[in-house]
C-alpha cells in the first residue's frame, strides 16, 4: 500500500515538474534560439543519464552495450528533434494548445505500431483512434476560416514523439530500459552539440537562473518518473500523464495570458478520452495474451 502511494506521489511530482519545465522552456525560447536552449538542457540530461547508468546494478559498461545501435541512434535523434520542435511550438502556437495537440500521441503510437511493430489493432481501438482524430480536428478548427499552418509545428512534434515511442518499444525487445535511457541522453547531447553552438546567445544574468532550473527540472522529472515506474504498472501511470495537459494549460493561461476557446477544450477532452481508452485496451489485451501463454 505504501509503495503504491509513493508511486502515485512520484507520478504526480513528475507530471507537475514536466509542466513547469514546459513553462520555463517557453519563457527561454521566447528570447533565445530553441536549438541553444535544447543544447544546454541536453548537456544536463546526458550527465544525468550517465550517472543513472553508472549507479544501475549492471553498471555503465553493460548499459552502453546495445544490440540495436542504429535504432538507438535514431531514437536519440528523434527525441532531440522533437524537443526542439515542441519548445518552438510553445511560442509559435501557445503552451496550452500545443499540449492539447501533443495529447494525440498515444493514438499516433497505436497507428504506427501496426506497420512498424506488426501489432494488430482491433475495431475498438480503430474506432477510438478515429474519434480521437476528430478531437484533433476540433483543436485545429480555424478561427479565421483558413487552416493555420503554424499548427503543423505541434503536429510534427506529436508525430516525432510517437515515432520515438514506437522505436523505443522495438529496441526493448533486445536492449534494457537503462540502455535506451543512456543512448537517449548521449545521442541527443551529441546531436545538439553539433548544431547548438552556431546558435549560441549570451544569456541575461537572471535567465541563467531559469536555465539552471530548467536543467534541474529535466533531471528531477525523469528521476521521479523512473521511480514511479518502479512502483506502479504502466497502465496506471500512462493515463495520469494526461494531467500534464491540465497543468500546462493552467500555466499557459495564468502566466502567459493564453486563451482557450470551446473547440480546443472540447477537442482535448475527446482526444484524452480516446487516448486513455486506447492505452487501457492495449494493456487489457496484453494481460489476456500473457494469461493465455502461461496456460
Amino acid at each position: 500500500m505504501k509503495s503504491s502511494t509513493a508511486g502515485y506521489v512520484f507520478t504526480l511530482l513528475a507530471i507537475s515538474i514536466f509542466a513547469i519545465q514546459d513553462g520555463i522552456s517557453k519563457h527561454l525560447v521566447s528570447a533565445y534560439p530553441p536549438l541553444f536552449v535544447a543544447m544546454i538542457r541536453y548537456w544536463a540530461f546526458m550527465l544525468f543519464a550517465v550517472a543513472m547508468a553508472s549507479r544501475s546494478p549492471d553498471g555503465l559498461r553493460v548499459a552502453v552495450h546495445t544490440r540495436r545501435p542504429r535504432l538507438q541512434i535514431a531514437r536519440g535523434l528523434l527525441l532531440s528533434s522533437q524537443i526542439v520542435v515542441a519548445i518552438s511550438s510553445f511560442v509559435i502556437v501557445g503552451l496550452a494548445r500545443s499540449q492539447a495537440i501533443f495529447s494525440s500521441g498515444p493514438l499516433m503510437v497505436a497507428l504506427l505500431s501496426v506497420p512498424i511493430l506488426g501489432e494488430k489493432v482491433g475495431w475498438r481501438r480503430w474506432l477510438a483512434i478515429c474519434i480521437g482524430f476528430v478531437g484533433v480536428l476540433l483543436i485545429l478548427k480555424p478561427e479565421s476560416g483558413f487552416f493555420d499552418v503554424r499548427f503543423l509545428v505541434p503536429l510534427s512534434g506529436a508525430l516525432l514523439f510517437s515515432l520515438y515511442v514506437v522505436l523505443t518499444r522495438y529496441v526493448s525487445r533486445d536492449d534494457s530500459a537503462m540502455t535506451s535511457f543512456l543512448y537517449t541522453g548521449i545521442v541527443g547531447a551529441a546531436a545538439m552539440s553539433c548544431i547548438g553552438p552556431f546558435f549560441w546567445t549570451p544569456l541575461a544574468p537572471h535567465d541563467w537562473i531559469f536555465m539552471g532550473v530548467l536543467c534541474l527540472t529535466g533531471m528531477s522529472s525523469h528521476y521521479f518518473l523512473i521511480r514511479a515506474y518502479d512502483l506502479l504498472d504502466a497502465v496506471v501511470i500512462q493515463p495520469l500523464t494526461y494531467l500534464q495537459l491540465v497543468f500546462s494549460a493552467i500555466i499557459g493561461v495564468s502566466v502567459f495570458g493564453e486563451t482557450l476557446n470551446f473547440y480546443t477544450v472540447a477537442g482535448a477532452i475527446i482526444v484524452v478520452s480516446a487516448g486513455i481508452f486506447t492505452i487501457w485496451r492495449e494493456n487489457a489485451l496484453a494481460r489476456a495474451s500473457a494469461k493465455t501463454s502461461r496456460a
